[in-house]
């Protein structure tokens, strides 16, 4: 119940959780009790779903326990002009209500208590550390012990909490087999979801009502089978398209088997995308489940994967979250989703999805228990990262646990060595959707690969680029912006140039225009780095790669000769011409290096075709021995997610492994904002927005990330020193010198002078 009162009427009798006040000058009240029970009622609904609902019921009646301690009381009641965020710590003059809670889920339950404990303490601040170095002050050891000799709890009971919240029975649902850290973050995600919904429908009831009314995955799989049966309708009859429509049979076929962990192995080129897709919905519909979560490794795959399900389902079904938004495709109703994920579709990134699996942050974790009895498709699954491949598989199979009830389907041409081996736990019981994918191979050839004669003889840049004159249209993929540079320096001026050094924006713009030249037969040569391999849809007669890991070259082929439609000057179908050469330099020492190294011992020992399905379980075995680690933070010990004895006594490392867990290395690297296209209009406004509210601010620097170049540190440092770039707000660098952003190049960096190469404005 919401009442309204008049704040001039004397001392409320019932304490309070929120304030917003009306228009006409009154204030409307949310009772403290009633907030609790409301937000016990939907985290226990968000937590029966994996059986966990007495322990989320708890969390919520014991969250907000320290709002009745006097303090927050008065604190509540004099502060005026509340938003929807008021009640959010960390503000100067925060009254601490979180750790109260805490405190009484441990006297009450004793060491089964502190799973309740990270919950409560945690539900604005994040999940903390037990007591870890890092963790401080702020770890819950401390926060507790603290608590404690300030009395918190004894002032809380001093205010008489009603009976139904403090005395309640102790849980009895055992937690899910597998990771008690896991199980704990989606309480974590029941509860501070379930916190956020109900203090929005408080504070802000239109919002809550543009969270419901997306059609049912039954309605989206109509939609789906309606455009497919067009699209082949409307197909040329083709060797290529024939297998695609047999891909996309089998797949519906498999979609009724039992939920878990599958694979879908087809080379690139035969309808992996909507395959997956016909799978990911059919096996929805089939087991009730609730959303699909496609997962992609690159924005720019991203992007034109999210565009294309758009024209199937509708714009505002498909839910992209990503840190490279473009804000025109976003309305109200779709950042409300990229909150919790509460929606029917939701196309998303590597690091959104895994880093929330392992983040501490309420805003990252909100989303995690939508994750549940969903069907998560990780397209290009050969790009899960290495180094936290140990993490990653491991709560990949907690979660396809008949607990969790997730289904993944690892999609790729080039299927990666997870099966189970000698310290290496991979993944168990994975299930594979072709009934021949090793005949696929057979039948979806298209191109002859060339390897080099020599793998220690390198080639000149200035041999390749003669080479590549040879052709009219002609893709070239190198290890580093470093090479394409140089390389494309070498090319005709006509030549096209791709690299990370180009804005989101432009670069997204120039696969556009690469695509529209081949479709229109105009002569195109490209010089790339590997951003176009994975998944973006070019289709080139000829494609040079430098030596690289087998997956990268497997991928680079399925630029060249992808509909299968090459033919000679008599009219008869050929193959196309993929061509591995050996660069000047090797990449520099790291994960691309061991990757290089394993493909050329691979490919070495090769006396056929190096792109068979079983050259690419030889390469991955050779390349993940071949690094120092598949955990190399140690994110498993942290969660004590291989030692259940450990994990009993309840001491977790939670901030600590978030921190570490870190897809993208973003240390050494600064993102600074560039003058391209609509850019210099947003960085006017950006630059007067110093009296803006912080939201505003937010909006437009949101617009900006389509044009953010990162760059390294020192040379962020000689460009500030040459005041070439500003730092405008902390950490938010703009380009202030038009002429370091060239629009065929990108970013000029590295001492690049401008008379190095032709500028086009």
């Amino acid at each position: 119940m919401v009442d309204v009162i008049d704040k001039h009427a004397g001392e409320l009798s019932r304490p309070l959780a929120h304030v917003r006040q009306l228009p006409d000058g009154r204030w409307v009240e949310h009772f403290l009790d009633e907030h609790s029970q409301s937000v016990s009622e939907l985290a226990a609904r968000f937590a029966s779903v994996f059986n966990s609902q007495d322990w989320a019921r708890l969390s919520g009646l014991w969250h907000d326990l320290g709002k009745f301690r006097e303090k927050f009381q008065q604190y509540i009641k004099s502060v005026s002009g509340y938003d929807a965020e008021a009640h959010i710590e960390g503000a100067p003059g925060r009254v601490d209500h979180s750790t109260t809670g805490a405190i009484h889920a441990i006297d009450k339950l004793g060491i089964q208590g502190r799973i309740l404990a990270y919950l409560i303490a945690g539900h604005h601040a994040g999940l903390p550390d037990w007591n870890s170095v890092e963790g401080g002050n702020a770890s819950l050891y401390n926060r507790v012990e603290e608590g404690r000799k300030k009395g918190y709890l004894q002032e809380a009971l001093h205010a008489s909490p009603a009976t139904g919240i403090l005395d309640q029975p102790r849980p009895s649902s055992p937690p899910p087999q597998g990771s008690l850290a896991l199980w704990i973050r989606m309480l974590f995600s029941c509860l501070t979801d379930a916190d956020f919904l109900d203090t929005e429908s408080f504070m802000d009831g239109r919002k809550s009502d543009l969270r419901s009314g997306y059609p049912s995955l039954l309605n989206l799989k109509t939609a789906f089978d309606q455009h497919m049966a067009d699209k082949t309708a409307n197909s040329k009859d083709s060797a290529v398209n024939r297998i695609r429509v047999e891909v996309l049979r089998q797949c519906r076929e498999k979609a009724t088997q039992p939920s878990g962990l599958f694979s879908l192995t087809v080379p690139t080129g035969g309808g992996k995308t909507l395959s997956s897709m016909a799978f990911a919905l059919n096996h929805a519909v089939h087991h009730s489940k609730s959303r699909v979560i496609y997962v992609i490794p690159y924005t720019s795959i991203l992007e034109q994967t999210a565009n294309e399900f758009r024209k199937i389902f509708g714009d505002a079904n498909v839910i992209e979250h990503h840190s490279n938004l473009d804000p025109d495709k976003e309305d109200s109703r779709s950042r409300l989703a990229t909150e919790n994920w509460d929606a029917p579709i939701i196309v998303t990134t590597n690091v959104q999805f895994f880093e929330s699996l392992f983040d501490a942050k309420t805003s990252r974790c909100r989303k995690v228990h939508n994750i549940v009895n969903s069907v998560v498709v990780l397209d290009e699954a050969q790009l899960l990262p290495p180094e936290f491949l140990a993490p990653i598989l491991h709560v990949m199979q907690d979660l396809a646990s008949p607990s969790y009830k997730v289904s993944f389907v690892l999609s790729t041409a080039t299927q990666p060595a997870f099966s189970p081996r000698a310290k290496f736990a991979g993944l168990k019981e994975v299930r594979e959707l072709m009934d021949d994918p090793g005949q696929l191979y057979v039948d979806l050839k298209r191109v002859e690969a060339e390897l080099p004669r020599d793998f220690n003889a390198s080639s000149t840049w200035e041999s390749i680029a003669t080479e590549l004159q040879q052709y009219d249209s002609v893709l070239c993929i190198v290890n580093s912006r470093n090479d394409c540079r140089e390389l494309h320096a070498l090319m005709p001026k006509d030549t096209i140039h791709l690299s990370a050094l180009m804005c989101g924006q432009h670069r997204s713009q120039v696969i556009a225009e690469i695509k529209q030249r081949l479709k229109d037969g105009i002569p195109t040569r490209v010089v790339s780095t590997q951003l176009v391999e994975a998944g973006v849809d070019m289709d080139f007669p000829v494609v040079y790669r430098a030596l690289a890991g087998l997956d990268a070259v497997a991928q680079a082929a399925g630029r060249c000769n992808r509909e299968g439609a090459l033919k000679d000057a008599e009219g008869a179908h050929i193959m196309g011409r993929v061509v591995v050469f050996v660069p000047p330099k090797d990449p520099a020492p790291g994960l691309l290096l061991k990757a290089k190294q394993s493909g050329q011992e691979i490919m070495r020992l090769t006396q056929d075709d190096p792109l068979t399905r079983e050259r690419f379980e030889a390469y991955f075995q050779h390349y993940y021995a071949s690094l120092n680690s598949l955990d190399k933070e140690g994110i498993i010990s942290l969660l004590d997610m291989h030692n259940q004895a450990e994990a009993r006594k309840g001491e977790f490392n939670f901030r600590t492994a978030a921190d570490k867990f870190r897809l993208i290395d973003e240390e050494g690297q600064t993102a600074v904002i560039v003058r391209y296209g609509e850019s210099p209009e947003l960085i006017e406004s950006l630059e007067a927005s110093q009296n803006m509210e912080p939201h505003q601010r937010r909006g437009i620097l949101r617009k900006l990330q389509r044009y953010t170049v990162n760059i390294r540190e020192h040379e962020c440092k000689a460009l500030s020193n040459s005041a070439d770039i500003e730092e405008v707000f902390s950490g938010v660098f703009i380009q202030k010198t038009s002429g370091i952003y060239d629009k065929k190049l990108g970013f000029l960096t590295d001492g690049v002078t401008l008379s190095a190469f032709e500028l086009t404005g």
